[in-house]
């Protein structure tokens, strides 16, 4: 037959706090480090909600998106919570320009599609894709596109890691 052994309470009160604290303190040392998540990952994971959102002259929410309405609305609702005016011209005038082969996540990407200045904005995604309102809603398009390659202008940097 087996017999139990009976300890007093404050004995395991106080053997059960000291393993906690134990697994508390070191806990931090048993998991493995994760990546953290970049300002431009962020933002792109946010741009991403709203894939199929229709267009909507002028517009800079959900219920409708122009180009820069679009990113001005990801830059501020993301974590970055970042203020873009809502013009492409005046986001073209904003952070650091980046040579096409440098693009990083979350960078913004400019064209001329009026034939006379910049009045198209996206936010780059990475491989050669970006995100945007056209006029056939937010989508995922190609800088590989004849149509997007002819009227590429450049891109700036507004994020900072």
């Amino acid at each position: 037959m087996i017999q139990s052994l009976r300890l007093p309470k404050w004995v395991l009160t106080g053997f059960t706090s000291m393993a906690l604290v134990v697994a508390l303190l070191f806990t931090p040392f048993l998991h493995k480090a994760e990546a953290s998540t970049s300002w431009g990952q962020e933002v792109t994971a946010v741009a991403k909600r709203y894939v199929g959102t229709p267009f909507k002259w002028a517009g800079a929410t959900p219920t409708g998106f122009d180009a820069s309405g679009y990113t001005q609305y990801i830059f501020y609702k993301s974590a970055a919570k970042l203020k873009l005016p809502h013009s492409s011209k005046d986001q073209y005038k904003l952070g650091k320009s980046v040579v096409k082969g440098n693009l990083k996540e979350g960078d913004l990407v400019f064209f001329n599609t009026n034939g006379k200045d910049i009045s198209f904005v996206g936010i780059y995604l990475g491989n050669n894709k970006f995100i945007a309102a056209t006029s056939k809603g937010v989508s995922i398009q190609s800088l590989t596109l004849k149509y997007w390659k002819d009227r590429y202008v450049g891109a700036k940097r507004v994020l900072t890691e």
